[in-house]
């Protein structure tokens, strides 16, 4: 019989670890938190010093009695939850709940879940870190006391299911200001010339200011007048001057290991990721994926963290892998990497970095869903090109003059690739014609062209997260779920992934920063956010930060119920069209969310879900032999497909076939991707039946223009 107990929050992860500690464990999971505050009231005692009244976690019943019964019958129980503060506090209520004696070393903590990690951890078990839950608590305690006293108070003054937050409306407070600013903006006209130069190599320079005294002087061309007049003088020359070359190399280091913040900021811009399902995957790496051969392994470090540290043994085996693979040239130990921020809230842990240097992308591809691969491929990548040599360019200028006007060339060589190997990097490379100061060059054309300033721009998903980080708004375990927050409650709204701030996001940040200005803003919360982090280090009381932040918090509450007037809002009217009176419907809010309603209620009551609302077909370009008229896309079981929209008088459909931009390597026609009758993707050639050629997996280009030579 097992002698030991382990207790961790995740199925998943209790059975990467448990192949780890043989015999002698039984590994069990807690799934998460097993107490809370009660959602149905505040739950915290402002009367008794803001003690929190947990309750245990409704459908946590049978887990926790599974819990009880293991813990009795072992000889020690080891709390092994995530090694940060919401962990920590999960252990605590753990060891609450079972009675376990909090003065025993009983807490477990590795920072990735590998047999040397979690062997080097259960020799090593520590007290339960206190100053860890208080300051989980103190957020949970603050979070609690904003959102369940501003959101009733939202509820009486604007609509039911509006919701407030100490760090969601500050994040949407940064989408409304940026909004404004864009309103409040003014474009500048300017013009730009551009001169093509050369013979039979052509140069494209830009027009950049006069010279005085042998040097350039910037201009400006602010209006079609300024424009016309230099174009006038410049329109009189057929050549220019080659005035000055410059040759300058410059070195581009690589970016250090992922934190949190930048994980998911480059999954959003180059996976089109949202923060939510970054972090989902970037969890079920962590802890652990069923590889072929091996059984479930953990892939990458602690997913939140605000640190590029990385141990010295990762370093080591990385190291010999890139002497390996590219040779010692490639290789740069001596990089250190700055801390962005003075706070050490988070610095315990390691950057985000793959647990194993040596299992490749490629190596583990086949084990890996899609997703899983693409960001682990960015992980990896990215571990491996921090610790390799700076990339080498050569920066080279031309400066043209023709009459009095400078022109200006400019471009970049590589000399050597170093960390772009693994972690390419989107350069603009140039060729330079071969070209001597004084030499004369010909000036084939000008290119005039109209532009005006841009305001700046809107936030998407990678922008917001950004700001947060800059500006110390919330922490890395925050960033996500107050993304989804502002979304879910219809504050904001994505349009082509960048978010705007909706009417009732505008009513309501207007009435928060009017009447709780000094708690909704940047700079507070980013001071509170400091002060939370100082209770992790013991510099801090949490229930003192909690009695300072109430005593002004409470005056603005009051103050607020009595000057807040009712807001009356108007219904959103829709094109839909009410069956029983011919009225427009408008949406409202319900139980169960949004619905379209007839606005002559009670007289007429009729009311529909969205669901209802007959569908605009798509039209497509593919005609229905049977009828001649375009085909639209409909929705089956298996996907979408093209349909007659005469049915049911024309029953014809067709599969949606999409084409690939490459060839076949049998008969060199197009390959298409194609479904099964169950939906399952292959991809084949447009000419079946007359050419069988299919596969599985996506074709690469290359291989099939190969496998096209050969034949």
């Amino acid at each position: 019989m097992a002698k030991n107990l382990v207790i961790v929050e995740s199925p998943s992860k209790a059975k990467t670890i448990g192949k780890f500690l043989g015999s002698n464990y039984k590994v069990r999971a807690s799934v998460g938190h097993i107490r809370d505050l009660p959602k149905s009231k505040l739950g915290i005692d402002i009367e008794n010093d803001f003690e929190p009244n947990y309750i245990t976690i409704r459908g946590k019943g049978d887990i926790i009695k599974e819990l009880k019964k293991e813990a009795a019958k072992a000889d020690k129980v080891f709390l092994a939850t995530d090694p940060d503060r919401e962990g920590e506090a999960i252990s605590w209520h753990l060891a609450t709940i079972l009675k376990l004696n909090q003065e025993d070393n009983i807490r477990i903590e590795f920072h990735e879940i590998t047999k040397n990690a979690v062997a080097n951890a259960k020799k090593t078990p520590r007290k339960i870190n206190m100053d860890l839950v208080d300051s989980q608590q103190a957020r949970r305690v603050l979070d609690r006391i904003v959102g369940y006293q501003i959101s009733p108070l939202l509820w009486r003054k604007v609509d039911k299911g509006l919701s407030a937050g100490r760090v969601q409306s500050v994040a949407v407070k940064l989408i409304y200001d940026r909004e404004k600013e864009i309103e409040a903006f003014i474009p500048e006209e300017y013009w730009t010339i551009d001169g093509d130069f050369g013979k039979d190599e052509i140069i494209t320079a830009r027009l950049i200011g006069e010279m005085s005294d042998d040097k350039v002087k910037r201009i400006k061309i602010k209006n079609i007048d300024e424009m016309t007049a230099i174009l006038d003088i410049l329109k009189r020359h057929k050549s220019g001057t080659i005035s000055k070359i410059t040759n300058k190399k410059f070195m581009k280091a690589p970016l250090p290991p992922y934190t949190t913040s930048s994980l998911q900021q480059d999954a959003s811009r180059n996976l089109n990721f949202t923060t939510k399902k970054t972090m989902m995957i970037a969890q079920q790496l962590y802890e652990g994926i069923e590889i072929k051969g091996e059984g479930t392994t953990g892939l990458v470090t602690y997913i939140r963290t605000d640190s590029t540290r990385v141990s010295e043994e990762s370093k080591a085996e990385a190291a010999g892998f890139i002497k390996d693979k590219y040779g010692e040239k490639y290789l740069d130990l001596k990089r250190v990497y700055k801390k962005k921020k003075k706070s050490d809230s988070q610095d315990a842990h390691e950057a985000i970095r793959p647990t194993y240097s040596l299992k490749t992308p490629d190596s583990i591809k086949d084990s890996l869903s899609n997703d899983q691969f693409k960001l682990y491929k960015m992980i990896w990548n990215r571990f491996i090109s921090s610790l390799m040599s700076s990339a080498e360019f050569e920066n080279i200028g031309i400066t043209i003059v023709v009459d009095n006007y400078a022109f200006r060339y400019a471009g970049k060589r590589l000399l050597f690739d170093g960390f772009m190997k693994v972690t390419p990097v989107k350069e603009k490379l140039i060729e330079f014609p071969d070209m001597t100061e004084g030499d004369s060059i010909d000036l084939k054309k000008l290119i005039e062209k109209q532009n005006f300033t841009n305001p700046p721009p809107r936030y998407n998903e990678a922008s917001l997260v950004k700001i947060m980080e800059e500006l110390g708004i919330g922490r890395p375990s925050t960033y996500s779920p107050t993304v989804s927050t502002i979304l879910n409650r219809g504050y904001v709204e994505k349009k082509e992934g960048q978010f705007y701030i909706t009417d009732i996001g505008v009513i309501v940040t207007e009435l928060l920063v009017e009447h709780f200005g000094d708690f909704i803003n940047e700079k507070f919360t980013a001071a509170l956010e400091d002060k939370l982090d100082n209770i992790e280090t013991g510099d801090h009381q949490w229930k003192e930060i909690i009695r300072e932040f109430y005593k002004d918090f409470e005056i603005a509450m009051n103050e607020a119920d009595k000057k807040i007037e009712k807001v009356e809002l108007e219904d959103e009217t829709t094109d839909v069209i009410c069956d029983k009176c011919g009225s427009n419907m408008i949406v409202k809010k319900g139980r169960f969310g949004k619905f379209l309603a007839c606005p002559n209620y009670p007289e007429c009551k009729h009311t529909m879900t969205f669901s209802d609302q007959p569908e605009k077909p798509q039209l497509s370009d593919e005609i229905c032999e049977k009828c001649g008229i375009n085909m639209v896309v409909k929705r089956g079981r298996y996907g979408d497909f093209l349909a007659c929209p005469n049915y049911p008088d024309c029953k014809n459909t067709k599969q949606i076939v999409k084409k690939l931009d490459m060839k076949c390597p049998k008969c060199n026609g197009d390959v298409v991707e194609k479904r099964t009758k169950k939906g399952r993707k292959f991809y084949g050639c447009s000419n079946y039946p007359k050419c069988d050629y299919t596969s599985w997996k996506e074709p690469v280009e290359e291989k099939l223009k190969e496998a096209i030579v050969e034949k």
